[in-house]
């Protein structure tokens, strides 16, 4: 096999490789005695079929194999003779002129790694906010745990519920006079205020009472997740058959008591230990914000341009899913077109700080071990009921996959051996000192970056980098229902993901992994 470098431009390589075409017809030969003792031909006893009879019929096929496997062998002998570090899948392209019995040229173009050689991680000075829980926060979590145990218990047949009761009722909705699939229910309780059904519809429950038989008119949202009903009028025929008040918890001993705790006290300190953990977490992501900021300043190199790409055109397709939710979507896609350049820039700042902490976390000898990807992958298996053993089976077999799945926890590694380099000065602040200066960094791109293996041809994001200017608006669509309940709740989903312009600086894929040959398949619901 003979190597021709085309060209070596910054991080751009192109080869041209040729295999001659007797080497290529080796190959043939070697598959066609291989198979041999296996083909069957009339006239023949099995394993006497000349080869040229079997090369002329199957040649064709075997021809296509060979050619492939030594293309892709030449690649590989190509990446390892040149000691080269791809970026992204090396492109392969054959020769236009190229015909059976003449040698094999295919040029390979691909995107290195950048060399980095100067890593500064000595001498890095930082502030760390940190918020001590007070008392008073104790005592709303307090109210707010109590107010979550409050029962609710039967009122009197004459009492008319009020915001904040529970209507137990039986309904049968109908759109132009005709009931429609899912509209019918019984015993649903529904508290009012809770803004679980359909806008409009809870507000007309308010003053009802046991037994009453009241007409329910609303409107469908223009969003609804079935989509006959989007947007139409609707009436509900509603029996209520019974009311239920609130009775509030008591705050003392037998709260605690009740959830098998010694005391209020006990309570108390487990609370305290809670917002103690929040806070804990705003500390870190501010202080892991700043250290990113550190990293990027005094860091500068060249970053592979189709790495750029491809998490810009992640962050992009984010973005232009949250404006399709918008009020006025081509509106929303035309702000965010005069942003594109500085998207660019964020997706740039991603590939560059990925890159760093990977070269980070392999000079100070992070890893993450068996044991903990096996925690990793029960975590992510739990959340999919039924189905723990296909979760399992898919990480084992997609490396890809489970690459992305360790990322943010090798990331995460990599973040504490800085800090513990770091020269740490504490500041206590308020709380609401603290969220201010979160959302301040929120004005500079220091979110979710991406190192080497991480597969950024496919990865799904779930966290973003500094606002450049204006983000989108959140929008809540109505979400699918239980059984029986689907025409009365609206439910709304979780606000949607922050967009890369404005999201938690948390996970980034920094972590050095081969890349495997194949891509993964999405990873369902597995963003991340």
């Amino acid at each position: 096999m003979q190597i021709a470098e085309k060209t070596n431009e910054g991080l751009k390589r192109q080869y041209e490789v040729t295999i001659p075409a007797k080497d290529l017809e080796s190959r043939i030969d070697a598959q066609i005695t291989q198979v041999s003792g296996q083909i069957r031909m009339p006239g023949f006893r099995p394993g006497k079929v000349p080869k040229n009879l079997i090369k002329k019929m199957h040649g064709e096929a075997m021809h296509g194999d060979a050619l492939n496997n030594a293309v892709q062998e030449g690649v590989q002998k190509l990446v390892a003779d040149k000691k080269l570090r791809p970026a992204m899948q090396p492109s392969v392209a054959l020769a236009d002129d190229y015909a059976q019995g003449k040698d094999v040229v295919f040029t390979v173009e691909l995107e290195v790694l950048p060399e980095i050689t100067s890593v500064n991680i000595e001498g890095i000075a930082l502030e760390k906010l940190v918020v001590e829980p007070s008392d008073a926060e104790v005592e709303d979590a307090l109210k707010r745990f109590a107010d979550q145990q409050k029962r609710f218990e039967a009122a009197p047949k004459t009492y008319k519920a009020a915001k904040g009761d529970v209507v137990v009722m039986d309904f049968v909705g109908s759109v132009e006079g005709e009931e429609f699939e899912g509209g019918k229910g019984e015993g649903m309780q529904i508290e009012i205020g809770s803004g679980r059904l359909i806008p409009g519809f809870e507000d007309q429950l308010i003053g009802v009472k046991a037994n009453d038989k009241v007409k329910v008119e609303v409107s469908f949202p223009e969003d609804y997740n079935v989509a006959y009903l989007k947007g139409k009028p609707a009436v509900f025929d509603v029996l209520v058959t019974e009311v239920r008040q609130p009775q509030e918890a008591a705050i003392d001993d037998t709260l605690a008591t009740n959830l098998g705790l010694e005391s209020l006290d006990k309570l108390k300190e487990i609370l305290k230990d809670q917002i103690s953990a929040e806070l804990q977490g705003m500390t870190r992501t501010h202080l892991k914000r700043k250290l990113l900021d550190h990293l990027a300043a005094n860091h500068d190199f060249e970053v592979p341009p189709t790495m750029v790409e491809a998490e810009f055109g992640q962050i992009w397709a984010q973005l232009e899913h949250e404006a399709s939710h918008e009020e006025d979507p081509a509106a929303a896609v035309a702000e965010l077109e005069k942003d594109r350049d500085e998207y660019r820039r964020i997706a740039e700042r991603r590939v560059r700080l990925g890159l760093l902490l990977s070269e980070i976390g392999q000079k100070e000898g992070v890893n993450v071990t068996q044991a903990e990807m096996n925690r990793l992958i029960g975590q992510e298996a739990a959340r999919y009921p039924g189905q723990q053993q296909q979760v399992v089976k898919y990480f084992q077999e997609n490396a890809m996959a489970a690459a992305q799945l360790r990322a943010p926890l090798y990331e995460d590694k990599v973040v504490d051996v800085l800090l513990g380099k770091a020269e740490l000065t504490e500041r206590s602040v308020s709380r609401e000192d603290l969220q201010q200066a979160i959302e301040d960094d929120d004005e500079t791109p220091t979110g979710h970056v991406h190192g080497p293996g991480c597969g950024h041809d496919h990865h799904d994001h779930e966290h973003g980098e500094g606002k450049p200017k204006k983000a989108a608006k959140k929008t809540a669509k109505a979400a699918d229902a239980e059984p029986k309940e689907d025409a009365v709740k609206a439910e709304k989903k979780p606000a949607a993901k922050k967009t890369a312009a404005k999201a938690e600086a948390t996970e980034a894929s920094a972590e050095p992994e081969k890349k495997p040959a194949k891509k993964a398949p999405a990873k369902k619901a597995a963003k991340a």
